[in-house]
């Protein structure tokens, strides 16, 4: 026995528990999409330059709220 070293609990087997190490894995993979972000919509470099998907889909809500509020 050995105390897991994620959560500081018992664990039965000389492993860290698989929930805990599953739970820290994702945690990662979230901290690196939060880090790349900014990256993959290239909005570091220039906020105002914003991908035609993102032009159409705000236009598409502005228009939406719009008729809603006639």
């Amino acid at each position: 026995m050995k105390t897991c070293s994620i959560c500081k609990k018992i664990s039965a087997s000389d492993n860290d528990h698989l929930d805990c190490v599953e739970k820290r894995r994702i945690e990662l993979e979230n901290l690196q999409m939060k880090d790349t972000i900014t990256e993959k919509l290239d909005l570091g470099k220039d906020p105002n330059n914003i991908g035609a998907e993102i032009k159409a889909l705000l236009g598409h809500m502005a228009r939406e709220k719009e008729t809603k509020s006639k």
